[in-house]
């Protein structure tokens, strides 16, 4: 259910002409935040759907630590992202598609778990084919 959220967020970032990120936000069952890239929109480099998600949760707590959240997200983290979920104290992180090149979480280093020794879990995969076909359309609209 929360992967699919994230899915739907994507969805909107690949209709407004963003890579198609989604990210979701949840603690105790529920879903506190959510968002989808924004860096074409607001011209923001750090406007990750992973940073935007952690905002929004911070506000939503009012609190900058996020401990028992857990983090939903389409795309495995890149290395700011991942540094964000560490220093934000997320517990869990889900992603669909494995970045090979900017993959933080593992596809290309686990900055999480081998460069910070963070206790986070990391579970990769999840809803993989659907949250690959998103990013696949993205690449190819864009080669076109």
């Amino acid at each position: 259910m929360f992967m699919e959220k994230a899915l739907s967020e994507a969805e909107l970032a690949l209709k407004s002409g963003e890579i198609p990120v989604g990210a979701v936000i949840v603690k105790d069952g529920k879903i506190i935040s959510f968002a989808h890239n924004e860096r074409e929109k607001n011209n923001i480099a750090t406007h990750h759907a992973e940073i935007l998600a952690i905002e929004r949760a911070c506000s939503a707590l009012s609190s900058w630590r996020l401990n028992g959240c857990d983090l939903y997200v389409t795309l495995e983290p890149c290395i700011m992202c991942a540094s964000a979920i560490v220093n934000a104290r997320i517990g869990r992180v889900f992603f669909g598609a494995y970045d090979s090149q900017y993959g933080g979480c593992g596809g290309k280093i686990d900055v999480i778990n081998h460069v910070y020794k963070a206790n986070v879990q990391i579970y990769g995969g999840i809803m993989e084919e659907e949250c690959e076909a998103l990013i696949n359309e993205a690449f190819k609209n864009i080669r076109e």
